[in-house]
């Protein structure tokens, strides 16, 4: 797939673990894990939003696009 998520990059730049992300966006832990392991086929931007706010990054920090 060429978006790739780097969530678990910017996760482990500002320490915090798959369990605490998933509680202050308020999503489970398995929802989050599949967005971590690039298993996602969407993710909706009130989400999206929410994981930005919590680790006070931007969407270009965690959305990557790589040619295939």
């Amino acid at each position: 797939m060429p978006i790739v998520v780097n969530l678990d990059v910017m996760m482990a730049k500002r320490k915090i673990s798959l369990k605490e992300l998933a509680e202050k966006v308020g999503i489970t832990d398995s929802n989050l894990s599949i967005l971590k392991n690039n298993k996602a086929k969407a993710i909706r931007f009130s989400t999206l939003e929410e994981i930005c706010a919590a680790l006070d990054c931007q969407p270009g920090d965690l959305l990557e696009y790589r040619k295939t």
